[in-house]
């Protein structure tokens, strides 16, 4: 028997609106982290760290969350995830040491967990033809970070970091509410059978192919996550420029970033997953590039002793430009990795949803305490943009190798 059209609408609405609030606060130390840096007195790598402390919650939790989604249903684990995460947030406000806040993000990051509920949960709602276009648009829920370069750089400044925390806490209150109500059981169909084991559900562990399928998130969804985290300071350390301007800017990458994910989907249906990730990755190699040329001054000695001096390396628009192209094609990248999935793993796509998450979701992690690092160490910021290039290009080369199609049989007897 069909879904009914008014349902399938109802279950994606919720599931993007829901993924939407949970992604902003998932993100939110990226702003509030960069008052807490000053009155703290925090180094970059604790910056890194600090921002991303949620990220990591986020990711772990998305492999038992994608398992109890495959059993339960996407509409009582997203209830419960969401309505968890409320007074965490809100007690984010209280805190003024940095271990305390650490903690706390802990336990704040849970609500990235909910992409490895939501996907799954879109994904068996709609019939194969148009899965791809439904995961993008509930994938679109990206955006929420951008909600975050929007909303709270602004309330920090008119009432301060603390003002951020609160208006989460209350979004998410209410986000628990219209989700329920506006929500659907899902029929058996949409579940595992009760007699799959968590053992057989983790099996998926040794398919060499998810691997390949997370090292390709690991960077259009890592590092779209890492990116967003760290962009807003970055702007404001290379350039000068005051918060809510930088924040600005760096929605210029967050916020297309998030929403093509749809297009990214339907371009997935229509043209395949390795056609649309082969050219994201050239696209994100080009950008990278250019990005991480750094400012550059080159003196040399002329014959009558004095000294000849250029200047190299990009302005703010420039590189917003390829920050922006870059973004883009993450966000076709993000979409179109879950079409391998949702073609390879229908039945237990809420598994290998989680790992893929996870692995992405770390990626998401581990990359700000990385640029926090390098730039501690080597003291200039376009060093972060390096470490992503060479991630690209063992991206490409996993591909080219694992994906090419097998050269054509010799014609025999002819000559």
């Amino acid at each position: 028997m069909a879904t009914p059209r008014y349902q399938q609408i109802s279950v994606l609405t919720m599931n993007t609106l829901a993924f939407t609030v949970c992604f902003a606060v998932w993100t939110m130390f990226s702003i509030i982290g960069i008052p807490l840096k000053e009155d703290l007195g925090l180094s970059e790598t604790e910056f890194g760290i600090l921002v991303a402390m949620p990220i990591l919650t986020g990711s772990l939790i998305r492999l038992p969350l994608g398992m109890l989604t495959d059993r339960y249903g996407a509409r009582i684990v997203f209830t419960v995830l969401m309505a968890v995460t409320i007074v965490p947030i809100w007690m984010v406000s209280t805190l003024e040491q940095y271990w305390a806040l650490l903690v706390a993000g802990l336990f704040v990051g849970m609500a990235g967990g909910s992409f490895a509920v939501g996907i799954s949960g879109t994904a068996r709602w709609f019939e194969k033809k148009n899965q791809g276009f439904a995961m993008g648009i509930f994938g679109a829920g990206n955006a929420g970070a951008a909600v975050t370069k929007f909303v709270a750089p602004t309330l920090v400044v008119a009432y301060g970091w603390t003002m951020v925390p609160r208006v989460y806490a209350v979004a998410m209150a209410v986000m628990v509410v219209l989700y329920w109500f506006f929500t659907f059981k899902e029929p058996v169909s949409h579940l595992v059978d009760k007699s799959v084991t968590i053992r057989e559900q983790l099996a998926a562990l040794k398919d060499p192919k998810v691997w390949k399928y997370s090292q390709y998130y690991s960077l259009v969804f890592g590092g779209y996550v890492g990116v967003s985290l760290w962009m807003t300071k970055y702007y404001i350390s290379e350039y000068g420029i005051g918060i809510q301007v930088a924040a600005l800017l760096a929605a210029i990458f967050v916020l297309p970033s998030g929403v093509i994910r749809a297009l990214g989907g339907w371009l997935s249906d229509r043209f395949g997953a390795h056609t649309v990730t082969w050219w994201v990755m050239w696209t994100s190699l080009i950008c990278l590039f250019y990005m991480a040329y750094p400012q550059t001054e080159l003196a040399i000695r002329t014959v009558d002793g004095g000294t000849l001096t250029f200047s190299f390396g990009g302005n703010i628009y420039l590189f917003t430009a390829a920050l922006f192209v870059m973004g883009i094609a993450w966000g076709f990248g993000k979409a179109s990795v879950f079409k391998y999935i949702a073609n390879e793993y229908p039945q237990n796509i809420g598994v290998i949803s989680g790992i893929v998450g996870l692995i992405g979701g770390l990626g998401g992690f581990l990359l700000p305490i990385m640029f926090g690092a390098l730039v501690d160490v080597f003291q200039f910021n376009q060093i972060v943009w390096w470490l992503l290039f060479g991630a690209t290009g063992v991206s490409l080369i996993w591909m080219w190798w694992t994906e090419r199609k097998p050269a054509a049989p010799a014609a025999v007897g002819t000559r």
